[in-house]
């Protein structure tokens, strides 16, 4: 039931009836809350063809359509827009149609596009932290979002395992960890892995000041501190195989591994497949070799290999160091490459943050050069940073905000919000947990979600858990109360018959709005999909729970004395509910039955 596309083929063909024009393509849009009308058409582009003015010819069109199209009630113009009433009764049909029917449909077409999502991409030598949070969450509902608008998606995580930045963690350990452990400790494996990263960090930054004060430039100082040599001369032994070190690396990745499960397990978000840069960064160095073969790559005297993108408006980008080791670039070639291999794909979209758009504007170029025809499917899902109130945060300085501690506060602030205004009374101890569980993960998500990916964010936890605005407790809390309601109506009404009771039904203004927002369900998902932003879902289902909400208190529905429109009002909200569960799960969050 799409009135747009009847719209257009009518309109098309009133072009051609008034003024002998073919015209290939007509769009509508929703009409501006400041005009009256349901769809508005721009007529400014058709002046040309008319040769009259914009108000002569957008009434024209609108009697053409009136005329043709039973669905079209009435029409206003505002200089060059033409306005549609679609009348309530195309509204009622909708309503009968979608009757029992999901929102979101999990069946694929044969042809449907394949699509590989990379999030997370963590590193091994730290946990999670807050910007991990809004990567993977973003990454999980891109993902959700694009299966459900068609396309068959491949979830996957890279996984940073090696490098030198891991070497820093290993030997910070060495050194100073007295053997510890995840059980002697009492921390998860990858919060004691990190503490070791930002103890190597604090121990260099004493060596580069002594190193200072001996002459050398902050540079020198860098390079010729002993701990920087160490774990350089670490990495040169992993890459190499040194049994000793490849031991102590799989112990201390084992124990951030099962850190990252938990994490991820409490987040709500998983993967199809994970890959680890250990395996991917040889394949990269046989692509640099063939490259170099081919001549798309060059060698330096000092023996590094790099590729010239000058001519491109880019850099020089060295692909592999003098002494053979690799750069982060040569993993991502060979990441891409196998992936490619082992799954040929139409699209794949890297979240990463913006901070490394130079990088994937290189990747990309790199790959292209190389000849890989797939190259034009990479897209870079860039998405702004976040920050705290007391801004940005930094890994080996310690001043990250853990995801773990994170969502376990979120969970215990959502604890104490519910406790106070009440809505947990009547429920048991485990119900109540639960409860506490999906209200603070869903304001974290949704606070999280509802800004588009491209701008930076300010995170403040405060604000994200209240039954009032625009959170998800307060859509959580509008769903439920579409529950409770249903089920203070009891068994006792039959909403199978629908043709009868909808027979006679006048629709309120605000009935009408409803059933036009639960229309343009489809829409906002296929735009979600194009625009890949989970935050076009939010604010629709913010909306529609809003106006929901005001429906419901100012509109008599089990109070209501005639039979057929308390039947209709309550499978109306029945619908809603429907609705607002769908895009909250687009969005990775879960709605509680009770609260």
């Amino acid at each position: 039931m799409n009135i747009e596309k009847k719209l257009a083929e009518k309109t098309i063909e009133a072009l051609h009836s008034l003024y002998g024009a073919t015209i290939e393509k007509v769009v509508f849009e929703k009409t501006n809350p400041d005009f009256v009308g349901d769809l508005t058409l721009v007529v400014f582009n058709f002046l040309k063809i008319s040769k009259k003015k914009p108000e002569e010819t957008a009434t024209e069109i609108g009697n053409f359509l009136k005329t043709h199209i039973a669905e079209v009630a009435d029409f206003n113009v505002v200089k060059g827009f033409l306005n549609l009433v679609i009348d309530n009764s195309f509204w009622l049909n909708y309503f009968k149609f979608i009757n029992g029917k999901p929102f979101i449909n999990d069946t694929l077409a044969e042809n449907a596009p394949t699509v590989m999502v990379e999030y997370s991409s963590p590193n091994t030598n730290k946990p999670l932290h807050l910007g991990h949070v809004r990567n993977n969450l973003l990454g999980y509902s891109v993902a959700e979002i694009l299966k459900a608008a068609g396309n068959k998606v491949i979830k996957v995580n890279l996984v940073n395992d090696r490098g030198i930045h891991i070497c820093k963690s290993m030997l910070a350990w060495q050194k100073w960890g007295n053997g510890e452990t995840p059980e002697s400790s009492g921390m998860k494996g990858d919060h004691l892995v990190g503490k070791y990263y930002v103890e190597f960090d604090k121990n260099y930054k004493l060596q580069i000041a002594d190193c200072k004060l001996k002459g050398l430039s902050d540079e020198e100082a860098e390079k010729q501190a002993p701990l920087m040599i160490e774990a350089q001369e670490m990495l040169l032994k992993w890459e190499a195989g040194d049994k000793e070190v490849r031991t102590l690396w799989e112990m201390m990745n084992s124990w951030v591994y099962k850190g990252f499960e938990a994490t991820y397990k409490m987040m709500g978000v998983n993967f199809d497949k994970t890959y680890y840069e250990s395996n991917t960064y040889i394949l990269g160095k046989n692509i640099i070799d063939d490259g170099l073969a081919k001549g798309v790559l060059k060698r330096r005297a000092d023996n590094s290999i790099y590729i010239d993108l000058t001519p491109d408006g880019l850099d020089e980008k060295t692909l592999l160091r003098g002494d053979g080791t690799s750069v982060y670039m040569t993993q991502d070639l060979g990441t891409a490459v196998q992936r490619a291999e082992e799954t040929p794909f139409d699209k794949l979209i890297y979240t990463v943050g913006n901070e490394q758009d130079y990088h994937f504007k290189v990747l990309f170029l790199i790959l292209k050069k190389l000849g890989y025809k797939w190259a034009d499917g990479l897209f870079h899902l860039s998405y702004g940073m976040v920050e705290l109130p007391e801004g940005k945060m930094k890994s080996r300085e310690g001043t990250v905000v853990d995801a773990d501690d994170l969502m376990k506060v979120m969970v215990e602030t959502a604890a104490a919000t519910t406790k106070e205004l009440g809505k947990h009374e009547g429920l048991s101890d485990a119900e109540a947990e639960k409860l506490f569980y999906t209200i603070g993960m869903g304001a974290l998500k949704y606070f999280i979600l509802k800004v588009d990916p491209k701008k930076k964010m300010l995170f403040n936890p405060a604000e994200s858990i209240d039954f009032n605005g625009n959170t998800a407790p307060f859509i959580q809390f509008n769903y439920v109360r579409i529950q409770a309601l249903l089920r203070k109506a009891g068994e006792g009404w039959d909403f199978h018959d629908i043709d009868v009771f909808t027979h006679n039904i006048t629709l309120l203004p605000k009935e009408k709005e409803l059933i036009i927002k639960l229309y343009n369900f489809n829409a906002t998902l296929q735009q979600a999909a194009i625009e890949y932003s989970p935050a076009v879902i939010a604010n629709y289902v913010y909306e529609l729970a809003k106006e929901y909400s005001q429906y419901y208190h100012d509109t008599p529905i089990l109070k209501e004395h005639q039979k057929d429109l308390v039947l209709f009002r309550l499978q109306l909200s029945k619908i809603i509910g429907n609705a607002i569960r769908s895009a909250m799960q687009l969005l990775g969050i879960e709605v509680p039955d009770r609260m």
